[in-house]
Formats: structure tokens, C-alpha cells, sequence
């Protein structure tokens, strides 16, 4: 598969994740009676909290997509080493981990394998991102030094 092919695709990808994201999250307290009848009696009896619950990690999860977006940005540019790359990674690792222990609550209210595995998942996302961001703070200081010496 072609490069350009692989960036248009995750582009799509991405917006189609972050529109929808926005409209999930703000569809939640008509959406979540719904599930409940259909799923689980867990989610009637604890609606509110479960609506802020999944709020708060649909907001999160919108805020990483919005990074990404921004990070997407600079690839197409071609230009990916920069400063705004290393806000970005250093902010997704922020949220990861904001989403882990959120996921955490919700794992108290109703323990779920499927909850725990998200933490995890949002735990090890949170950790990459921050040595991501590291990684892309020293690539930025380096293309700088470059810079200077052409």
C-alpha cells in the first residue's frame, strides 16, 4: 500500500473517530437508558454515575483524537519533529492515564475483565505516550542544532 494511501485512510479514520466521539459522548444520557434495557440492570441502577463515568472518559478519549489530529497535521506537512509534537504526546499521556483511573472507578462500581483490560491498556498508552514524547523532545532538539549548522 502507498504512503499517501495509509495517511488518507487514518486520516478519515481519525476524523470519523473524533466527529463520532463528540456525538456519542454528547448522546450519553439518551443513549445510556437504552443500553441499559438492553444490557445491563447494573446500568439502570446507577445511571447518574454511569453517565458521568462515560462522559468523562468520552471527553478524554475525544481529547487524545483532537492530539492526534493536531500531530496528523504535522505529517502531512512533513514536518513532524516540533515542539507542538512533544505538547501533544506529553498531553495524550496525561489523558491516558486521567482514563485509567476513571476506568478504575467504574471497574469499583461494576468489576468487568473487559474494564480492567482498558486500565491496563490506558495505563501502558499513558506510558508510551510520556517516553514518546521524550523521544520526539530530543528528534526536535537535534533538527534544531541542524538547523543552525546548514
Amino acid at each position: 500500500m502507498k504512503k499517501e494511501n495509509i495517511v488518507r485512510i487514518t486520516k478519515f479514520l481519525l476524523d470519523f473517530m473524533f466527529f463520532s466521539g463528540i456525538l456519542i459522548t454528547i448522546s450519553l444520557p439518551v443513549t445510556l437508558p437504552w443500553v441499559a434495557d438492553l444490557y445491563l440492570e447494573a446500568l439502570r441502577a446507577h445511571y447518574r454515575e454511569y453517565v458521568v463515568i462515560y462522559f468523562a472518559l468520552g471527553i478524554l478519549a475525544v481529547a487524545i483524537l483532537g492530539e492526534l489530529r493536531k500531530m496528523f497535521r504535522t505529517v502531512l506537512r512533513e514536518d513532524c519533529f516540533v515542539d507542538e509534537n512533544v505538547v501533544s504526546l506529553q498531553r495524550m499521556g496525561t489523558y491516558s492515564f486521567i482514563i485509567a483511573a476513571v476506568s478504575l472507578v467504574r471497574t469499583v462500581m461494576l468489576a468487568t475483565i473487559a474494564m480492567s483490560v482498558v486500565t491496563l491498556v490506558f495505563i501502558v498508552a499513558g506510558l508510551f505516550s510520556k517516553v514518546l514524547a521524550f523521544v520526539f523532545e530530543e528528534a526536535v532538539r537535534y533538527k534544531k542544532e541542524n538547523d543552525l549548522t546548514i
